[in-house]
């Protein structure tokens, strides 16, 4: 197959992006692409080790004059959050993404790119690769299931590591080196329903709600951007409380962290009915189009008709469980009131999807302040227990603290004055990234993060800056140079 990435620099660090472009890797299912990437560290004949969950670090002795600095880890995570439209036929357990390039970016064929994380752990593997890169004793360390809870990095092995510095390829913004981030959790609602018989003299219909920016629920959750889940919830309520409808299914997003795109709902209406309800749906996504004019242009709500289904869902618990989702929160919570433009804390409504007899709810909650983060999922909660769901609470992972006076920042910063002529940005995020959970197993790990610019991420509109991505590679060569000595 000819490579598409071609013509492009660092031609090194897209072709070993391309090459794992190649490999499935949905979370907890990284395993395709786990074992190229060992294969080929073991070509190369690079020592490996293995902890029990599956992360792996691969490691490569200094090159010569460069055995006195202080050993560095590069850390990236394997997997890829796998969202396409739904109009596109692809299988995330096989298929090889389909990469292209548009002028100054790296783009994909209508599913997620996967440059978040793919892009850091290719930067990694060219590292190792090279042979005219000086650097100190390297390892680069790559964790599995960030994308679905951060798994890998809760159980990554506190003996897997010798370097005391590492550098984290995950962030998305050219100029920026991250120092610290937010903590978060996943809050699930497991609500149970009764079913009951179609009536009669009804006729079928699939609401639905698709156009949507949707992205990273810690990045663009301020954005003010639509949630489909949000958005079909509010037409499912207008038409409960206009018509005599019963609904069969809902059923929205499909990653805790991705903002909802696309939301579907099967209800059955009477007959005598059926031309208002067209009428009233389409009279909605007007006016939601109104309201959101400027931030989601693609916005497309319609009824169609469809198959009847075999059985629909209770009144009483409909109108429980519409409520339930139309109190639960979403969005910001609480900006920061001493950091300008960050959000401290935010919940994100990800998925609602119907099954046998359970309908069940996923949000994820994230904040800086560990005791603002037990209030927004107190919220949450409180929203649940309203439409009688039951509430099931992931592990969460910790906030990672700023240190200002980290060494390995000053020495990055001074790297990147003396590269492009003038200052980084600093910053903490609002999304999280593994550096908590790592400083959590090694507490002495001095830790920055940087990145190429990306853009809606955890969307298939997921794209990569070329020109940044050069300049990403040009500062982590020069921080590896200046490593400090032991």
């Amino acid at each position: 197959m000819a490579r598409v990435l071609t013509g492009i620099k660092p031609e090194i660090v897209w072709h070993y992006f391309e090459e794992l472009s190649k490999y499935p890797r949905p979370s907890k299912h990284e395993e395709k692409a786990a074992a190229y990437i060992k294969g080929w560290a073991k070509e190369m004949g690079f020592e490996m080790q293995e902890d029990e969950i599956g992360n792996f670090v691969i490691r490569k002795p200094a090159t010569p004059g460069m055995e006195n600095r202080q050993p560095v880890c590069i850390q990236g995570h394997i997997d890829m959050v796998c969202e396409k439209n739904s109009d596109v036929e692809f299988d995330f357990f096989n298929d090889p993404i389909q990469i292209y390039i548009d002028g100054d970016w790296v783009k994909a064929k209508g599913t997620t790119l996967g440059a978040d994380n793919g892009l850091g752990v290719a930067m990694g593997m060219a590292v190792l690769a090279s042979n005219d890169i000086p650097h100190p004793d390297i390892e680069l360390l790559c964790t599995l299931d960030e994308e679905t809870g951060m798994t890998g990095a809760i159980q990554l092995s506190p003996n897997l590591l010798k370097s005391k510095i590492m550098i984290n390829l995950d962030s998305e913004e050219d100029g920026t080196f991250t120092i610290g981030c937010a903590g978060g959790m996943n809050t699930r609602g497991v609500y149970r329903y009764d079913a009951i018989s179609v009536p009669s003299n009804t006729s079928a219909y699939k609401l639905t709600v698709k156009g949507l920016k949707g992205g990273h629920s810690g990045i663009e959750i301020h954005d003010g951007r639509g949630n489909a889940a949000k958005f079909l919830n509010r037409l499912l309520w207008d038409l409960n409380k206009k018509f005599d409808i019963n609904l069969a299914d809902f059923n929205s997003g499909n990653k805790h962290n991705a903002i909802p795109r696309e939301g579907f709902a099967t209800i059955v209406v009477a007959n005598n009915d059926i031309a208002e309800l067209e009428k009233f749906v389409k009279s909605f996504e007007a006016q939601y189009k109104k309201e959101f004019n400027s931030k989601e242009p693609n916005l497309a709500i319609f009824a169609e008709k469809c198959d009847m289904p075999k059985r629909v869902i209770s009144k009483e618990f409909q109108i429980k469980l519409l409520a339930s989702l139309y109190a639960m929160p979403h969005g910001v919570y609480r900006m920061s009131p001493d950091i300008s433009g960050l959000v401290q804390t935010s919940t994100n409504l990800a998925i609602i999807e119907t099954k046998e007899n359970t309908i069940e709810v996923l949000t994820s909650q994230r904040s800086s302040v560990e005791t603002e983060k037990g209030d927004i999922v107190n919220k949450v909660s409180t929203a649940f227990l309203l439409g009688g769901a039951e509430i099931v609470y992931g592990d969460g992972y910790p906030a990672w603290e700023p240190n200002v006076k980290s060494p390995l920042l000053n020495e990055a910063k001074e790297v990147y004055k003396k590269l492009f002529g003038k200052e980084p940005h600093i910053e903490s995020i609002h999304a999280g990234l593994e550096c908590g959970l790592v400083g959590e197993k090694y507490p002495n790990m001095d830790m920055i993060s940087f990145g190429p610019t990306l853009k809606d991420v955890h969307s298939p509109d997921e794209k990569v800056n070329i020109p940044t991505t050069e300049n990403c590679w040009r500062l982590l060569k020069e921080i590896l140079k200046e490593t400090p000595k032991k």
